[in-house]
């Protein structure tokens, strides 16, 4: 192989490895603004739930027998 032909092949390598490269980064990007996202929608959620059992809409179960008796 001659030197040309040689750097042409390690060229054409690395665009290829660089191609590959792309095309990772920019899938693990997209799981990321989603998980991001997820985890926005989760906190949004928590803070409902969490708004809830301070507003004292939990129903007093304590006093209630249980079901079965």
């Amino acid at each position: 192989m001659s030197p040309d032909e040689s750097v042409a092949a390690r060229v054409t390598e690395l665009e290829i490895r660089v191609t590959f490269q792309e095309q990772t980064i920019a899938a693990l990007d997209e799981v990321a603004r989603e998980l991001g996202e997820r985890v926005v929608a989760l906190a949004r959620e928590l803070a409902a739930l969490r708004e809830q059992l301070t507003a004292g809409d939990e129903p007093d179960a304590v006093d209630e027998p249980p079901p079965h008796y």
